[in-house]
């Protein structure tokens, strides 16, 4: 298939980016939207051209690395993949695509479609882990009885991979669902207990540091998460919020 790229090209941080036209031909619809994204690449470098920056690691959708506005969808038209998941069959012939970076504040552009995301990494260091004794007295994790229910859902809360879609979607730029995932994968176990009530208050006071905005309820993150994190977590988040203030 013949296809028109819309790609927002920005040289750096400080500078003023554009959209900019592309044309790609005899792309396969078996292709990956990146490995498209590599031939276009290929075509500029052989061209004398600079490459489009975008970012991408395992391509197996595990990193959460990958992070396109694909006409105007976070990961493109496809449900429950990321970036690197979706495939050109998604797309027909003489389709025009546009693609953008992640737009928030606390997601600055470092270059073209590649996004500085650390906001999230300061937000899983303010609390996202649990302290444990390494003295050599360990408690087997298997003694401590977790109900099945609680360890399927702290796993479904694990398997967010901050990839920022959720973000990226929510037209108030919240991230809400991210770090209700990640408060929920401990205040769903006992190992999480100990530090909850610091953990849910400084994950939060980070959040809103980076300048983040609130949930808007519109439940359009849910809908683009590519691992399909619910909105349960969310509410989880704020009660364990409402416990810590109490406290």
């Amino acid at each position: 298939m013949n296809l028109t790229l819309k790609i927002w090209r920005q040289k750096d941080a400080s500078a003023k980016g554009q959209m900019v036209d592309y044309k790609v031909n005899d792309i396969s619809e078996h292709m990956s939207f990146l490995e498209m994204m590599d031939v276009l690449n290929e075509q500029l470098v052989n061209a004398g051209e600079e490459p489009v920056a975008f970012d991408h690691d395992c391509r197996e959708g595990i990193c959460g690395m990958c992070s396109l506005y694909i006409n105007g969808e976070a990961h493109g038209p496809d449900r429950g993949i990321t970036t690197c998941q979706l495939h050109m069959r998604m797309f027909k012939d003489g389709d025009t695509i546009t693609i953008e970076p992640w737009r928030a504040a606390a997601f600055p552009v470092i270059k073209d479609l590649v996004v500085d995301r650390m906001a999230f990494e300061r937000i899983q260091q303010a609390g996202g882990y649990i302290s444990v004794n390494t003295s050599g007295n360990t408690q087997d994790a298997n003694s401590l009885p977790i109900s099945k229910h609680a360890a399927d859902e702290a796993m479904d809360a694990a398997t967010c991979i901050g990839c920022g879609a959720c973000v990226a979607t929510c037209k108030n730029s919240s991230a809400m669902l991210f770090v209700g995932a990640k408060v929920s994968q401990y205040a769903l176990l006992p190992q999480g207990q100990v530090e909850a009530a610091d953990r849910v208050k400084n994950m939060v006071a980070q959040m809103d540091l980076e300048g983040f905005g609130n949930c808007t309820n519109t439940g359009a993150c849910e809908v683009e998460c590519p691992k399909g994190i619910s909105l349960d977590n969310i509410a989880r988040m704020n009660r364990e919020l409402m416990k810590a203030a109490i406290k």
